[in-house]
């Protein structure tokens, strides 16, 4: 016969009670089939585990053995089923997260100390990407969810949702006599050359700019492209370019670089950070995001800037 973990506590009650009876009454249960269930486990283990006494029972050295371990195995098999229960219900496990580089200065630092502070048994693990790259991996299984700014990237398949939206301003040279501004018009940036990012990098983007400019009367003078955010950035400080970026990235000061507001039209251009996902996700997932929408003040957002939106809110084409 196996030794089941009912068996086992039954020992164990009766290694601390060191009477049958008080045990039994203990254990809800009448002496004699307690009795004769502590003689089935001698029987199995082959050994005595108890010395009978008129006054009670103590263990022999082979009982003081196999009390010791049977305590660590119950005490093993309970942790494993209250761990597993823990990752069913996402607070427990490793989750991989994915997300584009501007994300882990402005969004990341407030959602891992969340996680941190509501689920301490999760272990998130960080992946930075283009917002393609997050997506394929999301979509592979390589990564449980993606925080990205082109959602145009995003394989049917997934699921998106937006969670915070950000203003879009200009990005100029510090030099530049329009940086001392409050704020600008996007026309007045006619004659400026531009830095964009590629196509292939983040093609809403690039089709936005281009779309509010010739709204504004005019054709962007594009004199730079740049795969990444840094390369953007380069750009600017260098004196070349103007470019416009997000708001996130006060959050990030790089010497040469000044960011004025737009007026009008253009001032209402915002960019958008979705989160991607695949259908059914598990509960660690969908606890981060409650985390990641539920979020507010200066852990995720800046006043009068991004804000926090629900994922039923749509989306933005830009960014």
């Amino acid at each position: 016969m196996d030794m089941s973990s009912r068996l086992l506590e039954q020992f164990l009650v009766v290694a601390e009670e060191r009477h049958f009876g008080r045990a039994a009454e203990r254990l809800s249960m009448r002496q004699p089939p307690l009795s004769q269930a502590i003689q089935r486990l001698e029987r199995r283990v082959g050994v005595r585990l108890f010395d009978r006494g008129p006054g009670g029972v103590r263990l022999t050295p082979a009982g003081e053995v196999l009390a010791a371990d049977a305590a660590r195995l119950l005490a093993a098999e309970t942790a494993a089923l209250d761990r597993a229960r823990r990752v069913g219900h996402g607070l427990e496990g490793d989750l991989r997260l994915g997300y584009v580089s501007l994300l882990s200065l402005h969004y990341l630092p407030g959602l891992l100390s969340a996680a941190a502070r509501e689920l301490p048994g999760l272990r998130v693990r960080l992946h930075q990407d283009s917002s393609a790259v997050v997506a394929e991996m999301v979509l592979a299984g390589s990564l449980d969810l993606g925080f990205v700014r082109d959602p145009s990237v995003v394989p049917a398949e997934l699921v998106t949702g937006v969670f915070a939206r950000e203003r879009v301003m200009a990005a100029l040279p510090s030099g530049h006599p329009l940086a001392t501004a409050d704020a600008l018009d996007l026309a007045d940036l006619r004659d400026e050359p531009f830095v964009l990012p590629t196509e292939s990098a983040l093609p809403t983007l690039r089709a936005q700019i281009h779309l509010v400019c010739e709204a504004a009367g005019f054709t962007p003078d594009v004199r730079a492209a740049a795969d990444d955010l840094t390369g953007l950035l380069s750009y600017v400080a260098s004196g070349l370019c103007v470019s416009l970026l997000t708001e996130a990235l006060l959050d990030l000061p790089v010497p040469g670089i000044t960011y004025v507001p737009l007026r009008g039209a253009a001032g209402r251009l915002e960019s958008t950070v979705t989160y991607v996902h695949r259908p059914d996700p598990d509960r660690a997932v969908r606890r981060v995001l409650e985390l990641a929408v539920g979020l507010s003040g200066d852990g995720w957002t800046r006043a009068g800037g991004c804000r926090n939106v629900s994922p039923d809110q749509g989306t933005s084409s830009f960014g």
